[in-house]
């Protein structure tokens, strides 16, 4: 091995086409270096190798090279590449979107497990002439088998001035309805937990991608750097497909979701290791600013290294959390009067700290309603749908009606809605299942409902249809992939232009597919 060469072990584990490259290269050097007689003052090293296009403009020409290229893309709007690495910029600094846009924020309220529309928010009359008969149609096909039509076991109402009917599961909700759009006819793709998670939360159902808050706080950043931008409450644990439900995929790891346990009151719980017992604040910000500098220093040698920065923000971020967390997470400054409104309970208190979260600049606020699937109701569904509305209908209208007194309704985009909704036709017994009853539905991905307020959404309207039994959307049909066009489009970004290059392609939120809903947007 010539004096100079890199270890053989060096490059093992590089791909064969690597390799011959590296070798090719060091060949060349070796025979420029000897027909120049540069062997004694200037031998080749594996840097020279290991050049990167802006290391080639820095150092060619006593850097005009790179002064050019900063110049050029300074006048394009983007960041040069002398600027990049002289501080550190956090990459949730508030962006500005594509487009002027209503909606600034987002609070997605996840009743996972697949809520009944059919026993929620889309009346079907229908279905009490065929009670205990087959419908005169096919049963559409789903997870499990189903059988006879299965009527509500709830009531429906018409709220308000637009008179949409609402089930009694939902009188709080049904109050607000004027600020409300209902979509009727959402469809997924297949009628399983897991992949209808992935779909709705990630865009796909099979493959590894950024949740849809990442892609919001990749597009706008977040107005608070005192907390995460992307924060998922969850009580009691994890959904199912747990974290990959707020996952950053290929984007930067600091526009994951960062998961708090809800069912947890003390500040010191919620959040592991929020306070230091050892160290004062003045130590752990000397501390702090000796890693950073370290930390510096090693990122100006490795530019674009996602996860290093990641690393630094998190570390700030930590550091800054323990007083504005702390302020964040305790719902006992608010006024008596504010916690009566919500309620008593878990979903109270949390849906009340998404309030407060937005209000302090936090960008993505994802509300789970519990560990698993809790609205998965093969089984005992006027029962524990009965349950689950209880538990959420008040806190939800309290949210709706303190977002609007406190004029942040408009700019913030409230979602509630599950992976699907349930079949219009009663689940058939099966061991291991439902325990032998008949009185629950299966999961049904054919058409199931979703709805939006606030945030430049039009209220008052119901968007689309299902057949006259809940089976299936049949009038504007909206699948997710619509659905999280729609979002982006409310918040000011073009669905088809957010996007981020990964593995030689830019990938997107709606992949290849999608369209805007305008007929919902104010």
């Amino acid at each position: 091995m010539r004096p100079g060469q890199p270890d053989p072990q060096f490059w093992h584990g590089v791909n064969l086409t690597g390799w011959f490259r590296v070798q090719n290269g060091w060949k060349r050097l070796w025979e420029i270096a000897a027909n120049h007689d540069l062997m004694n003052h200037h031998a080749p090293t594996l840097e020279h190798l290991a050049l990167t296009r802006r290391d080639f403009l820095r150092r060619c020409g006593m850097g005009m090279g790179a002064l050019g290229l900063a110049g050029l893309l300074g006048n394009l709007g983007f960041p040069s590449p002398a600027s990049a690495g002289e501080s550190y910029v956090s990459p949730l600094a508030p962006k500005p979107p594509q487009f002027p846009a209503r909606a600034k924020r987002v609070i997605h309220i996840f009743a996972n497990g697949g809520p009944s529309h059919v026993d929620t928010f889309d009346p079907k009359p229908a279905l009490e002439k065929y009670a205990g008969k087959l419908l005169p149609m096919e049963n559409l096909a789903t997870e499990r088998k189903t059988g006879a039509a299965f009527p509500s076991p709830f009531k429906f109402k018409r709220y308000g001035l637009s008179g949409i009917e609402v089930s009694d599961l939902f009188p709080h909700v049904g109050r607000c309805i004027d600020d409300i759009c209902v979509i009727r006819s959402m469809a997924a793709d297949v009628p399983n937990h897991e992949p209808s998670l992935m779909l709705m939360n990630c865009g796909d159902a099979r493959l590894i991608r950024p949740s849809v808050g990442s892609w919001v706080t990749y597009g706008l950043g977040s107005e608070n750097q005192n907390l995460p931008g992307f924060i998922a409450m969850c009580p009691g644990g994890y959904p199912i497909q747990e974290s990959q439900n707020w996952q950053s995929g290929f984007l930067p790891g600091v526009y994951q979701g960062t998961y708090i346990n809800t069912e947890k009151t003390k500040i010191e719980e919620l959040i592991e290791n929020i306070k230091n017992k050892y160290v004062s604040q003045p130590e752990q910000r000397r501390q702090l600013d000796l890693l950073q500098e370290l930390n510096e220093r090693h990122r100006r040698k490795r530019r674009e290294d996602e996860q290093l920065e990641a690393r630094i923000h998190s570390f700030e971020l930590a550091y800054r959390m323990q007083i504005d967390a702390t302020d964040a997470f305790d719902i006992t400054r608010e006024p008596e009067a504010v916690r009566k409104m919500y309620g008593k309970g878990t979903q109270a208190r949390q849906l009340l700290i998404a309030r407060r979260l937005i209000e302090r600049g936090v960008r993505f606020v994802q509300v789970w309603h519990g560990s698993g699937q809790p609205w998965d109701s093969h089984d005992d569904i006027q029962v524990n749908h009965g349950n689950l509305a209880r538990d959420s209908d008040q806190a939800i209208g309290a949210l709706l009606t303190d977002l609007k007194r406190r004029g942040l309704l408009d700019e913030t985009l409230v979602i509630w809605g599950g992976e699907f909704g349930r079949t219009p036709t009663v689940e058939l017994p099966k061991p291991g299942s439902n325990a032998g009853k008949v009185n629950g539905r299966d999961h049904n991905h054919h058409g199931f409902s979703v709805w939006l307020a606030g945030g430049g959404v039009k209220g008052g309207q119901v968007h689309g249809a299902t057949d006259e039994y809940g089976f299936a959307a049949m009038e504007n049909k909206v699948h997710v992939h619509d659905l999280h066009a729609t979002i982006l489009a409310l918040l000011g970004f073009d669905h088809e232009k957010l996007t981020f290059r990964h593995s030689g392609r830019d990938f997107r939120l709606t992949d290849v597919h999608g369209r805007v809903v305008r007929e919902v947007m104010a």
